[in-house]
């Protein structure tokens, strides 16, 4: 493939995540231009000619583009082979249930978490920062960090090294502060998110190991920041890390 030909993938790629992430309210030509730092002649060709071979539609009456029939197509197949919320849904359900909290499943997709399953606690304070859908960078919230801190060192540094946190997040995911986070993860086994993506809004994720010994998966739990102190920490991380593990048992059996 020429360097031309990958840059149109990529941008295609880029291109129907963005559409992927905002699918539940739909996105306009421009917002989506903005988005993936397209010109809007540009974005409205290659939404044009993903329209036509049905992979976004376009509301007429709003004029927002959202995903379209193909892909939940080539999804259906793809599920067969990737989807596991099925296996996973009694463990999010459980968790929920033991700690009140939302609960989550995500799945690693590249550099980024994506975000499967949601179940929520009894709490009736709850956050909102994760839902069906939602994408952040690895090392971001607390899914994130739970498998980037399980990744080979040398995957680590490479990532680090190409993806700027700190100018794509704010200060507080500089390079060090990342490391900082990674090293406590190892230690405790779960990640801790302290009001990080939202000030008040805290998370705990714990890794899913697939059969190669790779991190691929991540539970977690958001809520209140007072719903986090120390020892709530303790029992919440317990439960992450025997669903988490028993998970990964069901998985690679």
């Amino acid at each position: 493939m020429t360097v031309q030909g990958a840059q149109v993938v990529a941008r295609v790629a880029r291109v129907l995540r963005i559409v992927s992430e905002n699918s539940a309210r739909g996105i306009s030509t421009a917002e989506l231009a903005r988005k993936a730092e397209l010109t809007r002649p540009t974005a409205h060709r290659l939404l044009t000619s993903l329209s036509a071979e049905g992979f976004v539609d376009l509301d007429p009456m709003l004029g927002r583009w959202r995903l379209g029939p193909e892909l939940f197509l080539m999804g259906t197949v793809a599920g067969a082979r990737y989807d596991i919320t099925e296996i996973a849904a009694p463990h999010v359900r459980a968790i929920a249930r033991a700690t009140g909290e939302s609960a989550f499943l995500s799945a690693r997709r590249g550099d980024e978490t994506v975000c499967l399953l949601r179940e929520e606690g009894s709490f009736p304070l709850r956050s909102f920062v994760l839902y069906e859908g939602a994408r952040f960078p690895l090392g971001v919230a607390s899914a994130g960090m739970a498998i980037l801190a399980y990744l080979r060192d040398s995957e680590i540094s490479d990532y680090l090294d190409h993806r700027n946190l700190a100018a794509e997040r704010g200060p507080v995911y500089k390079s060090t502060a990342v490391r900082g986070r990674i090293a406590q993860t190892r230690r405790d086994g779960w990640a801790l998110n302290p009001g990080l993506v939202l000030e008040g809004s805290w998370g705990m994720g714990a890794a899913v190991f697939d059969g190669a010994g790779n991190p691929a998966w991540a539970l977690s739990v958001t809520g209140v920041e007072s719903r986090f102190d120390p020892e709530r920490q303790q029992l919440i991380g317990r439960q992450l890390l025997e669903h988490a593990h028993e998970l990964g048992r069901q998985l690679r059996a």
